[in-house]
């Protein structure tokens, strides 16, 4: 770890990244909550007057013209004080030419606003790791993996959002980028946390080894095999492993077929296992060395004890997390009704909103980095915290 700087000092080039981040990270968040209706709802209307005029040819329709007014009338088969479905229609215009505007989903939004949320922190983390050389040990190259990971699951939450309202989603093309960048970017988010677990577990089995140049060479080819993998896995549906041909075949998330979802909730549920038993093997190897350290074996049995309780908590938040899902795609099918789907996919996102916290934000040395980005300074107290098996 390298030595602290003095009270006062500046470092202008981290500090004026993470105010450019920050500003456009805050401008995405500003378009984001404000753009969902009124967008839309513009967006339509200069649809329907284009489709007017293609349609009406002997009598277009100027939507200048003070003859013609532009009225929003509801469904009137729907007698809720909510309608769900709107109509743009000009009234001289004749009701075949009357364009429908989809009801922005509440659940949509919500995860619009989680794949937001997730782009910032993890952006932030990748500025830091990239601006800053000190953090370039085996462990930050999979801290900063799983950032890239997370970081396109976000956007591909927020371009899942754009192309449901703002793209004709009966495209092909459009359906298959937006799932296989989800299922690629959520993918490699699992894999790299268990990498992680594996790389905690080599650095106590094999303490005077793990610096070596042998275990970068083995990190970066273990970070390689998992982005190949999950491009791979992202590419199926648009090799023909879909369900745009068949409905009935579908799963609880369009256009991945029932068969492709129960193998990867399958394979999740063998990582989990996987990470639990490596898990435990790390409490095993810290406990052992506490009992094998007698001078001070008060000091390490508190550290050992806290360490055990945020490994718990960490294995406990990621179950929690994707469970729900992995279940839930096991067992459900596309006639199952869509807001259970929303119900176990939102916990699934929030994994990537707290994957930085712990995996990162915790992490004394990048805690350094955020500390110089800020104020140009590190308190004096932050290298005085004991290093665990937690820490990453």
């Amino acid at each position: 770890m390298h030595e602290l700087l003095p009270q006062g000092c500046e470092h202008p080039e981290l500090r004026g990244l993470f105010l450019e981040v920050l500003l456009l990270l805050l401008l995405l968040v500003l378009v984001v909550v404000t753009f969902p209706n009124p967008m839309i709802l513009s967006l339509a209307a200069a649809a329907a007057m284009s489709s007017g005029s293609s349609l009406n040819s002997s009598s277009p329709l100027d939507p200048f013209d003070s003859s013609t007014s532009w009225i929003l009338a509801e469904d009137p088969s729907n007698s809720s004080s909510e309608p769900i479905l709107r109509t743009m229609t000009p009234d001289l215009q004749p009701a075949s030419t009357t364009v429908a505007v989809q009801e922005v989903s509440p659940w949509d939004i919500a995860l619009c606003v989680t794949g937001t949320l997730i782009s910032c922190e993890n952006a932030l983390v990748i500025a830091v790791l990239f601006y800053t050389p000190t953090l370039r040990a085996p462990m930050f190259i999979l801290i900063g993996s799983l950032a890239v990971a997370d970081l396109l699951a976000g956007l591909g939450l927020i371009l899942n959002f754009v192309f449901t309202y703002l793209v004709d989603s009966s495209v092909e093309f459009v359906t298959l980028l937006s799932v296989g960048l989800l299922i690629s970017a959520f993918s490699a988010s699992v894999l790299n946390i268990l990498a992680i677990t594996v790389d905690r577990y080599l650095s106590l089995y094999n303490a005077l080894t793990y610096h070596t140049e042998r275990t970068v060479t083995f990190t970066y080819v273990m970070v390689v095999f998992i982005w190949v993998s999950c491009l791979t896995l992202g590419l199926l549906p648009a090799l023909g492993w879909n369900c745009l041909r068949d409905e009935s075949t579908c799963s609880i998330c369009r256009p991945v077929t029932k068969n492709n979802a129960v193998a990867l909730a399958v394979t999740f549920l063998l990582v989990f296992a996987l990470m639990m038993q490596l898990y435990l093997q790390i409490c095993k190897i810290a406990f052992r060395h506490a009992q094998q350290i007698a001078v001070q074996h008060q000091f390490v049995a508190i550290s050992t004890t806290k360490g055990v309780s945020t490994l718990s908590a960490i294995l406990c938040a990621f179950g929690a997390c994707w469970l729900p899902f992995a279940m839930y795609s096991i067992v459900a099918d596309s006639s199952y009704p869509v807001i259970y789907t929303y119900a176990t996919v939102l916990p699934a996102t929030c994994c990537s909103v707290i994957n930085p916290i712990i995996y990162a934000f915790r992490n004394p040395d990048i805690q350094k980095s955020l500390w110089l980005a800020c104020c140009g300074c590190v308190p004096s107290n932050l290298s005085l915290r004991p290093r665990t098996s937690s820490d990453v």
